[in-house]
């Protein structure tokens, strides 16, 4: 038989420890697939965000919120 790793009295230790957090309301789930490079497709060519100047607005950017 081989050897356990420390007592098995302290098994489940952080667990326990750890404060409960209520569960998130559900959010709309991704597309997956076709539909879901068809989003990427037209978030990215179709209807393209620009700043300053003319140059393509980064999907990270805040520039259109400001202002």
């Amino acid at each position: 038989m081989g050897k356990v790793h420390g007592s098995l009295a302290r098994a489940g230790k952080v667990k326990g420890q750890t404060p409960k957090v209520e569960a998130q309301d559900d959010k709309k789930k991704m597309p997956r697939g076709r539909a879901k490079k068809r989003l990427q497709y037209n978030r990215r060519y179709v209807n393209v965000v620009t700043g300053l100047g003319g140059k393509r607005v980064g999907p990270n950017s805040n520039a259109d919120k400001t202002a």
